[in-house]
C-alpha cells in the first residue's frame, strides 16, 4: 500500500505556467510538415500554419514556445526570414540532416503561430555565428514602435504595431554546438550581447543566459558569478537517454523491463540536478530572482527504422508518458526556481506531443499527459509527500508511485503516477487539514510499449474512477503504468 500526503499549510510557493512550455526548432519535420505547410497546401491551414496542431496545442493551454532552436540558432540569421517569400535567403541546414531551407517559415510566421496557439513566443539569439548587431536589430525589429529604419522595414512586412517579445535566449548551447565555448568566455560574451538587446517601451525583456549541460556546476558558478546580476533566467539542457545513445539496442518501442526502469529512473535525476544548481544560483541569488529555464528536456532514443538520421524522429509510448510525470512533478516540486522547461520537441521530433504524416495527426501519450497536468498551471504547490515500495534495480531503482498536488480556486489538483510497468498499486491519500467533498479523475493508462499511431491510436485520458472518498482520505486503485489526476474540492 502506497500513501500520498498532501499538507496546503505548506508550499514552494506558485507553479509557473511556463513549466508547461514547449520547444520548437528548425529540425527534421518540426517546422515544415508538423507545423506549417504553407498557404497552397490541402492540407487545412490558416495563413500556411496547420489548423489541426494549432487546436491540439490551444487544447493544451500551451504557454510558451521556444524557437527557433536549438543548434539550429546559432546558424540562423534572421533576416533571411523575413519579406516576400520569393525572396528569401536558402540555406543548407548543417546541424539537422543537411536538408536545404527555404527560409519560407521566418519571424512573422514564428510569432503568427503563436499568436493562433494563444502563447508567448520565446526567441533564440544567434551569438554562435552571428553579431552584437544583429540580434540587437531582431529585438528592434520586433518590440519598438519608433520610426527607425529598421521599424519601417517591419512595417513594410506587414506589421504595423510591434508584437512586445518578452524572452530572449542569449546563445544556444554555447559550451557545444553554438561555439564551444568556455564559461568564462561565454559569460563575457553573454554581458556583452545582453547590453544592446534593448528595452523598447513597457517591452520588458526577460534574459536567458546560456546555461550547463546535465551536471556541470562548473559552468553555473562561473556564469552566476561574473554575470548572474544581468540575467534573468538560466538554462539547463539534461536529456534522458538509457544506455549510450549510439547503442542500436536503444528504440523507442522496443526495449526491457530493465531498459523501462533505467529510462523512468534517469529522469527522476533531474531532481538531483535541479538541487545542485539551484545550491549554486542560491549563493549569488538567494532572494531566486533568476529563474531556472530547463529549456530543453525529455526522451531521446534511436530514430525509427527508414527514417532521416539527422531528422530525430522517434515514436512515443507509455514509457515516454511515465518520464513526462516524474519529470513535471519535480518541475512542480521545485517551483521555487525552475520558472520554464520548455519539452524537446513539439512536433515530430524528440519527445513530441504530435506527429504527422502528410494530412493525418495522432497526439502521443506525452501530449495527454500535459492535458493531465494543465491546471497546475499558476496554482499554488503543495507539499506532497510519497511513501511508496521502490521499482527497479541496481543504480536504477525509484518509488513505484510519483506525484505532486496544487491549488487554486479552491481546488486541489492532485497528479499521480503508477510507474509499475506491470502491476496495479492501492494508494491512499490524505489532505491534512481538509475534508474532502468531491473528486473527479482521469486516467491515461496502458502497456508500457504501447503507443498512438496512424489509423490506431487507443491511448488517451479518459474518465477515472476507481477511487473511494472518505472524510479526509482517498483511496486509489490504481492500474499499472498509468497518470491519474484528481481535482479534489
Amino acid at each position: 500500500m502506497a500513501k500520498i500526503t498532501v499538507n496546503p499549510a505548506k508550499s514552494a510557493g506558485t507553479i509557473s505556467r511556463y513549466i508547461y512550455g514547449h520547444f520548437a526548432e528548425h529540425l527534421g519535420h518540426c517546422i515544415y510538415g508538423g507545423l506549417y505547410v504553407g498557404e497552397d497546401s490541402p492540407i487545412p491551414n490558416e495563413k500556411g500554419i496547420r489548423s489541426d496542431a494549432v487546436e491540439a496545442m490551444k487544447a493544451l493551454k500551451l504557454p510558451v514556445l521556444r524557437w527557433p532552436g536549438g543548434c539550429f540558432a546559432d546558424e540562423y540569421h534572421w533576416r533571411d526570414g523575413i519579406g516576400p517569400l520569393e525572396k528569401r535567403r536558402r540555406m543548407v541546414n548543417t546541424n539537422w540532416g543537411g536538408v536545404v531551407e527555404d527560409d519560407s517559415f521566418g519571424t512573422h510566421e514564428f510569432l503568427e503561430l503563436c499568436r493562433q496557439v494563444g502563447c508567448e513566443p520565446y526567441i533564440t539569439g544567434n551569438v554562435g555565428s552571428g553579431t552584437i548587431q544583429e540580434m540587437s536589430e531582431w529585438v528592434e525589429y520586433l518590440n519598438s514602435d519608433g520610426d527607425s529604419t529598421i521599424v519601417r522595414e517591419r512595417r513594410a512586412n506587414g506589421r504595423e504595431d510591434s508584437w512586445g517579445v518578452r524572452f530572449w535566449g542569449v546563445g544556444n548551447e554555447s559550451w557545444g554546438c553554438g561555439g564551444l565555448m568556455g564559461p568564462d568566455y561565454y559569460a563575457d560574451q553573454y554581458k556583452r550581447y545582453q547590453n544592446f538587446c534593448r528595452q523598447y517601451g513597457k517591452n520588458k525583456l526577460y534574459k536567458i543566459a546560456c546555461g550547463p549541460s546535465d551536471g556541470d556546476t562548473e559552468w553555473t558558478e562561473v556564469l552566476m558569478k561574473k554575470a548572474g546580476k544581468f540575467m534573468d533566467g538560466l538554462s539547463l539542457h539534461s536529456y534522458t537517454v538509457p544506455g549510450p545513445s549510439w547503442n542500436e539496442k536503444n528504440r523507442a518501442t522496443v526495449f526491457t523491463r530493465d531498459d523501462y526502469w533505467e529510462t523512468v529512473a534517469k529522469a527522476a535525476r533531474m531532481d538531483r540536478l535541479i538541487r545542485d544548481h539551484g545550491e549554486i544560483m542560491d549563493r549569488y541569488d538567494p532572494e531566486k530572482r533568476v529563474g531556472l529555464i530547463v529549456d530543453e528536456w525529455g526522451t531521446w532514443f534511436q530514430v525509427e527504422e527508414g527514417t532521416n538520421p539527422g531528422f530525430l524522429f522517434q515514436q512515443n509510448t507509455m514509457r515516454d508518458a511515465m518520464v513526462a510525470a516524474v519529470t513535471l512533478d519535480i518541475f512542480n516540486r521545485h517551483c521555487d526556481r525552475v520558472y520554464m522547461a520548455n519539452i524537446a520537441q513539439t512536433v515530430n521530433v524528440l519527445q513530441a506531443i504530435i506527429l504527422t504524416k502528410d494530412e493525418q495527426m495522432v497526439l502521443t501519450p506525452t501530449y495527454y499527459v500535459f492535458d493531465l497536468y494543465k491546471d497546475h498551471m499558476d496554482a499554488k504547490e503543495l507539499e506532497c509527500r510519497v511513501e511508496a515500495d521502490e521499482g527497479g534495480s541496481g543504480e536504477y531503482r525509484l518509488k513505484k508511485v510519483t506525484a505532486s498536488a496544487s491549488e487554486k480556486d479552491g481546488k486541489i489538483t492532485l497528479t499521480m503516477s503508477n510507474l509499475d510497468p506491470d502491476a496495479a498499486q492501492d494508494v491512499t491519500v490524505r489532505l491534512e487539514g481538509r475534508t474532502v467533498k468531491g473528486v473527479e479523475g482521469r486516467i491515461l493508462q496502458g502497456k508500457v510499449d504501447a503507443y498512438n499511431d496512424f489509423g490506431n491510436a487507443p491511448l488517451k485520458a479518459e474518465p477515472f474512477s476507481g477511487f473511494e472518498i472518505g472524510a479526509d482520505e482517498i483511496r486509489v486503485h490504481m492500474p499499472a503504468c498509468a497518470v491519474a489526476t484528481l481535482n479534489i474540492t
